[in-house]
């Protein structure tokens, strides 16, 4: 049996394993993991190329990298009953880091662009190449309308070369200080 651990998390081994034993194990069609405008660069440099191969699709959680990118968390001024005020130590990665300045970066997009930072965000996340469907975390029919008609919103070719020149400038920014 051919198991390969070339790739990480074993992408490769498991979709070996199911090829080479189908009654043993079933197919693997997606994986979940973080992904966002400001969580992509473990998935694009370590995963996405044997994904491509495998014919594995992304299924990513936390497309809003924990609400950071809707731009309503602000240190100085969090929202009554929001998460990061309900759950200590919730989403520490998003303080003390570059997300801030990265969330501020793609929010002036959004906003040269008539739309919210959240349907910037989603938009971008839901119409990647590799994304099967998103796993969204909304707390109110507001946010679930928001985040609904965020997948009609297409982004045209000069927005993604906007979100490029960001994403290059602050590449997974809630990993530095």
């Amino acid at each position: 049996m051919g198991v390969s651990n070339e790739t990480p998390f074993g992408v490769c081994s498991l979709v070996e394993l199911a090829k080479n034993n189908p009654d043993l194990y079933p197919r693997i069609v997606s994986i979940q993991n973080s992904y966002s405008l400001v969580v992509r660069k473990d998935f694009e440099a370590g995963l996405a190329e044997a994904c491509y191969h495998h014919k594995v699709s992304l299924l990513p959680y936390s497309p809003l990298a924990g609400g950071s990118l809707s731009n309503k968390y602000q240190k100085d001024k969090l929202p009554q009953g929001a998460r990061y005020t309900m759950f200590p130590g919730f989403m520490d990665r998003y303080w003390g880091s570059q997300n801030e300045a990265a969330v501020t970066e793609y929010s002036k997009i959004a906003a040269a662009k008539d739309m919210s930072p959240t349907e910037l965000a989603l938009s971008w996340c839901y119409h990647r190449n590799h994304v099967a469907s998103t796993i969204i975390g909304a707390t109110s029919i507001a946010q679930l309308k928001e985040d609904i008609k965020a997948y009609d919103t297409r982004l045209d070719e000069e927005t993604k070369a906007e979100i490029n020149q960001v994403y290059k400038k602050y590449t997974d920014p809630t990993k530095f200080a």
